[in-house]
Formats: C-alpha cells, sequence, structure tokens
C-alpha cells in the first residue's frame, strides 16, 4: 500500500489540490503538528498535507515542530513523504524558479530536536544517502514529463535561520559544494528516516542567495518567486504522487539495526 505525505509551503492545502479534502485536527506524543491534517486523495491515491510553517506562515524555521509532524503522519500509516522546499541558490547556473532534486545535505542546525530516540536508547542511523532514490526519480521524472528544468541532484545546506547568510558564510557554502540553501529539510529527513518513511525533497530556487553582488536576497523577492512559481510546484507533487510504487527500500529497514539500548 502507499499513502503520500506531502510536506511544503503554506497553501498546499488547497482543496482543488485534493479530492474529498478533510482536515484533521490530532495530537501527538510531541505537541501538535505544524497545522491541521489535510487528508485526500490524488488520483485515487491517499494523500496528507501538512503546511510545514503552518497555514498563515507564522512558525519560524527552529520551532517548527518537526518530531510531531513526522509522528502524524506515521500515525495516519503514511509510507512515503514528498517535501517541497523554497531555497536559496548557490549557483549562477540555478535560477530562481529552478527546481534541484538534492541526493545530500550539510546541517548547519544547532537549536532543533534531531531525534525520537533522546532517553534510554540511542540511534546510530545511517545517512550516507540521506534521501529516497525512488523517490527522487519520481520527482524527476515528474519534472521532465512537465517541461520543468530540474537538476537531478545536489546538496542542499540547511542553516538554522530565521536570518539570511552573510556574503562571507554564501562564499563559505559555495566553497563546500552545496547547491542550495534552505532552513528547513534537517532535521525533517532524518525524522522520517527514524520512522521508516521513504523521503524525498524537490527545492524550488527563489534567490541567489548572498553571493553576487548587488543580487542578495530579500524576503520580497524571495516570496515573489515563491508565489510566481507556486502553481507548478503543485503540479509537480500532482504528478509525482501517481509515479510512486511500494518498492523495497533501504529508507524503511535502516532502523531496525540502528537502535542501541
Amino acid at each position: 500500500m502507499v499513502k503520500i505525505g506531502i510536506i511544503g509551503g503554506s497553501g498546499l492545502e488547497d482543496p482543488q489540490l485534493l479530492k474529498d479534502a478533510q482536515q484533521l485536527d490530532v495530537d501527538t506524543p510531541y505537541g501538535k503538528p505544524s497545522s491541521p491534517l489535510t487528508t485526500g486523495k490524488i488520483n485515487d491515491v491517499e494523500v496528507v498535507i501538512i503546511s510545514r510553517h503552518g497555514t498563515k506562515h507564522q512558525i519560524m524555521p527552529t520551532n517548527v515542530p518537526n518530531q510531531a509532524n513526522i509522528h502524524a503522519l506515521k500515525e495516519q500509516q503514511v509510507t512515503h513523504i514528498l517535501a517541497t522546499s523554497a531555497c536559496g541558490s548557490l549557483r549562477q547556473d540555478v535560477a530562481p524558479g529552478d527546481f534541484v532534486i538534492v541526493d545530500q545535505f550539510i546541517d548547519r542546525t544547532t537549536k532543533r530536536p534531531s531525534t525520537f530516540y533522546e532517553k534510554d536508547h540511542v540511534c546510530h542511523l545511517p545517512m550516507a544517502n540521506p534521501f529516497c532514490n525512488h523517490l527522487r526519480a519520481n520527482f524527476k521524472q515528474a519534472c521532465e514529463s512537465l517541461n520543468y528544468k530540474a537538476e537531478s541532484k545536489g546538496t542542499v545546506i540547511t542553516i538554522e535561520g530565521p536570518r539570511l547568510s552573510t556574503k562571507a558564510e554564501s562564499h563559505l557554502w559555495r566553497q563546500w559544494k552545496a547547491d542550495v540553501i534552505n532552513m528547513s529539510t534537517v532535521p525533517e529527513c532524518v525524522l522520517a528516516r527514524e520512522k521508516g518513511i521513504c523521503y524525498s525533497v524537490i527545492c524550488m530556487a527563489t534567490d541567489y542567495d548572498a553571493f553576487i553582488d548587488g543580487q542578495e536576497a530579500n524576503v520580497t523577492d524571495i516570496m515573489k518567486v515563491f508565489k510566481d512559481n507556486a502553481q507548478r510546484v503543485k503540479e509537480v507533487l500532482r504528478k509525482a504522487v501517481t509515479l510512486v510504487t511500494d518498492k523495497e527500500c533501504t529508507c524503511k529497514t535502516d532502523i531496525n539495526t540502528s537502535v542501541i539500548s
């Protein structure tokens, strides 16, 4: 059985995206998720949507309840998570509006709970390949079918936020060979792996971070690109959901040999 969780920006709970849309107000041992769960179907595939920063984008990155979000999706028997993220580009050839289907991350967060195993047990989870290759291929196929430009791999660096990068930091991230930068992917993807859920994120560049003089990122420009491309993101998700199949995957089984009691 396949049941898809979607985690992304505000607006994805649009009832026009889902058939038979309903909202569920749930609680978890880790508190409430970022938003009510919006359930429904896309082309007969069951889907559960969470707005990562709340339905009014009121939750700053550090305060996103990642544990509650992932736990709530697991409780709904979600098997795969398709996530979206607005990102800054760290490459001149990845322009605002372009998609990057990342295959690696660099974690620069400092204040977020990053595991469900906080006491009594220790979890040493393998993360050499942090994103599900099957879902990454689904995202790539979806973009190709829609004729949208999408890099098939890349490294995302996740910073704590909520501030944007300094110019010195932006140049450092580029020296580290990061391709895009955001404030959301870690620990979201790690927690999904701990729950045995396949996870992939498609990043949409909204700006050039801070490494190009005169084109430094600002909220006005970021939100304009985000809103202009909101429909394209929905189209990619609508297509990708129909491509997901229940294949054997180490995303589902790594946790079985990772916990030391």
